[in-house]
């Protein structure tokens, strides 16, 4: 396995940003996103998308 192997972030499984309301509900907290209203998908607020990211990042 090679460095590139590790810690790999699929930005292909994020929403298309929004243009303007109305937002999807993030999921967690159910405040609004920047993401579609129309998006069928896991949406987070740009919050709970930060605590995300944090809990996944790789630590070492």
């Amino acid at each position: 396995m090679s460095d590139d192997d590790y810690c790999l972030i699929d930005d292909a499984a994020r929403p298309p940003k929004a243009d303007g309301p109305p937002y999807a509900e993030c999921v967690l907290c159910r405040e609004p996103t920047e993401y579609p209203e129309s998006y069928k998908g896991v949406t987070l607020c740009p919050v709970c998308e930060w605590q995300e990211a944090q809990r996944t990042a790789c630590s070492g």
